[in-house]
């Protein structure tokens, strides 16, 4: 019984997380790499995802040799990113919380799959943010009146 009411809760607090972001759906394999390949990482650089789900991203680019941060708003995908990520030792590390409101570490380039309805709200964090150059590919959704530099299979690459 009380398995059940874990899992009812845990079901709940899936919906709770669409208040704050995009509903989890996994990129696919094909859009992270192109992705990595619009951002260009030498190994040793550093991307963030915002919105980490699973852990996919962080470990695509883990095995280019990039080191890679996530922020997951569901405790549930933060962990099963972490477990997903551990055998990479220091090059990943999961954050889990609301990215709007942590500190984003020094990094090279962003990658996020947001709904157009954010789109905005990351354009204006980005400029907020950053005082030296930094990469962004957005999937599925383009920011609203601004040009990207390029633009591949759903993906977009933005430079801050």
């Amino acid at each position: 019984m009380i398995w059940l009411v874990v899992l009812i809760i845990l079901l709940a607090f899936q919906f709770v997380v669409l208040f704050f972001g995009a509903p989890y759906v996994p990129t696919r394999r094909a859009q992270r790499e192109t992705a990595l390949d619009l951002l260009n990482l030498k190994a040793g650089q550093t991307l963030v995802d915002l919105g980490c789900g699973d852990g996919a991203m962080l470990i695509a680019a883990a095995r280019r040799g990039i080191n890679a941060v996530g922020y997951e708003i569901n405790p549930v995908l933060a962990v099963i990113a972490w477990l997903r990520t551990r055998r990479f030792g220091k090059k990943v590390k999961i954050v889990q919380g609301n990215f709007w409101h942590k500190k984003w570490p020094p990094t090279d380039a962003i990658f996020v799959f947001l709904t157009h309805r954010y789109m905005e709200r990351l354009h204006q964090n980005m400029q907020k943010r950053f005082n030296h150059p930094v990469k962004l590919v957005t999937y599925g959704f383009s920011i609203p009146n601004k040009k990207p530099k390029a633009s591949r299979e759903a993906c977009f690459l933005y430079k801050y």
